[in-house]
């Protein structure tokens, strides 16, 4: 055992969390092949088998499982460890992991990652942008961003981007000609509709305020999808009606493309957050980071 390289140790594990060689050669920079070659090596000096391998799919065996159950803290050990060293270094360094929901990556995280890369060039960023609300954490990412309902109560959050969104409803002039223009949320339900549907194929019902009334609706939808090129597009060519982040359709209301509706039933609702595990040591990419957003949020409270 105690010829075991620290390697193929953790080869083993990245391909365990991730379910796939080419998953986890794609996050570490490595090629597939050599993954294989690094668990067929560990799996030769242990003599059992770790994983299943096939075609569609790669699980742990139960030997498996129990190994990356006790291995996984410990590799998380050693790696906070060596990244400590970054604290000698010139300039930090090493890679940050975040995975956000697609309205983060469009609006949110482009100004703030570009200005901390410059803030510390010898970081690196890799972002997944999604909307399937998995665990982060467990699939090898260092924090997501999430809005506050769909945060873990057991994390660490700090605030990331503006503190309150709204959502925005809205149609084309081409279409509220044709169609007439909703007075109130249940007049939407005879119209047609533009809705996201997330990748686990759930589209959450529309929900208004207003004064303290709340009418939550599921409209009659003409298209469905994930994408928010296409959702704005319809809108834009008068295909039904849209409701969305303000942030996604500014332009296009602002142009007249699309003009806003309901205006007293806008919904507001408390921006973002970064979270992350409670750690005694946090990696230093992670740490740079969170002290940067803190410092971010406190110039915006003071200006």
């Amino acid at each position: 055992m105690d010829d075991l390289p620290l390697a193929d140790l953790d080869a083993f594990a990245a391909v365990a969390r991730a379910r796939s060689f080419r998953e986890a050669a794609r996050k570490r920079h490595v090629s597939a092949s050599s993954l294989s070659e690094a668990l067929r090596r560990l799996e030769e000096r242990l003599g059992v088998r770790l994983l299943n391998r096939t075609t569609r799919s790669v699980t742990p065996t139960e030997a498996g499982a129990r190994l990356i159950e006790r291995l996984a803290p410990a590799i998380g050990e050693i790696a906070t460890a060596l990244d400590d060293i970054n604290t000698f270094r010139d300039s930090l360094g090493g890679t940050l992991r975040l995975n956000v929901p697609t309205v983060a990556a469009i609006v949110i995280m482009p100004g703030i990652i570009n200005r901390f890369l410059k803030v510390y060039p010898g970081i690196s960023v890799e972002i997944v942008a999604e909307d399937s609300f998995s665990d982060v954490l467990a699939a090898g990412y260092d924090a997501g961003v999430r809005h506050d309902e769909r945060l873990e109560r057991d994390m660490i959050t700090v605030p990331i981007g503006p503190r309150q969104q709204r959502y925005v409803t809205a149609a084309s002039p081409a279409y509220l000609a044709a169609n007439g223009v909703p007075r109130h949320p249940r007049d939407i339900l005879h119209h047609r509709c533009i809705r996201h549907r997330f990748v686990s194929g759930s589209a959450f019902p529309w929900e208004f305020e207003r004064q303290g009334e709340t009418i939550v609706i599921s409209p009659p939808m003409v298209l469905a999808t994930n994408s928010v090129d296409i959702e704005r597009s319809a809108a834009v060519e008068g295909l039904g009606i849209i409701r969305t982040f303000t942030e996604f359709v500014a332009p296009q209301i602002e142009s007249g493309d699309l003009i806003p509706l309901l205006d007293e039933w806008e919904t507001a609702f408390p921006g973002p957050f970064l979270y992350y595990a409670s750690r005694r040591h946090m990696p230093a990419p992670l740490r740079a980071f969170v002290d940067f957003l803190k410092l971010e949020q406190r110039r915006t409270n003071e200006a």
